[in-house]
């Protein structure tokens, strides 16, 4: 049966192990943080007045970039043909005069659950006589679409690693070419703990410098290390969740598929 212990875990970071899985399964999260999440994001704006020294085109661009909190189940994704669809879209307007600087926090939304993850993301330095007015439309999205969408920044994961030695016959030039000081600390009778490890890069160097053939690093093939980060439109632990369902419903829609042959 699979395992997960979590390591740390914070609003927007999660560090866990999963064990007793394949390489496959914890890639598939993985992918599935990145591109398969259902993400809301600036998709269309509207720009009325821009005297300002930015293209609309840059303003977009960077509208479109700022991570968007809201309920997943309150705004479904719908390829709506209807241009002013509430159900499906949310409106953020964004107006001022220079000189002054407007930020995320200056976006007023049509929908209350709706908000920037951060309040103080600029968006453009306006001078004096510079106006700008526009109205930005948030829709559903996915990462594999499109970079806006995707709700995972920084999702990776590396086998669980061990270190075996004989301490008391070990060369230098290991010790030396250690980065991370682990084998340092081992040589030293130093005590290390499971999270020294868990950061540790073990890029195996000391196993290969080694003229002693002292130094094993072995891998665990069904433990995985995987540490996670959200952009802030989904907390980590819901992104993580999210992920597990995208994974659950695509099993059930091959197994109906299957069934159907």
């Amino acid at each position: 049966m699979m395992e997960l212990k979590i390591l740390e875990l914070s609003e927007r970071s999660a560090k866990f192990i999963l064990s007793n899985t394949t390489a496959a399964f914890a890639n598939g999260i993985r992918r599935a943080m990145l591109a398969d999440v259902k993400t809301l994001a600036v998709d269309e704006v509207d720009i009325y007045n821009n005297t300002s020294v930015l293209y609309d085109e840059q303003i977009a661009l960077r509208l479109g970039l700022i991570p968007l909190v809201h309920d997943i189940d309150l705004i479904p994704y719908n390829e709506c043909e209807t241009p002013e669809c509430s159900e499906c879209q949310v409106s953020l307007t964004l107006s001022g005069e220079g000189p002054k600087t407007l930020y995320s926090k200056d976006l007023i939304s049509s929908n209350p659950s709706v908000h920037p993850a951060d309040d103080d993301i600029p968006i453009i330095e306006l001078e004096k006589r510079h106006e700008i007015s526009l109205e930005a439309i948030a829709r559903m999205g996915y990462g594999r679409d499109h970079a806006k969408w995707q709700a995972g920044v920084a999702c990776g994961y590396k086998y669980l690693t061990y270190i075996t030695t004989d301490k008391s016959n070990l060369c230098s030039k290991c010790i030396e070419d250690c980065s991370e000081k682990l084998i340092h600390s081992i040589v030293k009778s130093i005590k290390i703990s499971k999270e020294d490890l868990f950061d540790g890069t073990l890029c195996k160097s000391c196993e290969s410098v080694c003229d002693m053939d002292k130094i094993e690093i072995k891998e665990d093939k069904r433990a995985f290390i995987m540490s996670i980060e959200s952009d802030g439109s989904y907390s980590a632990k819901d992104l993580i969740l999210a992920a597990g369902d995208v994974i659950k419903n695509k099993a059930i829609e091959l197994q109906n598929l299957l069934h159907t042959i």
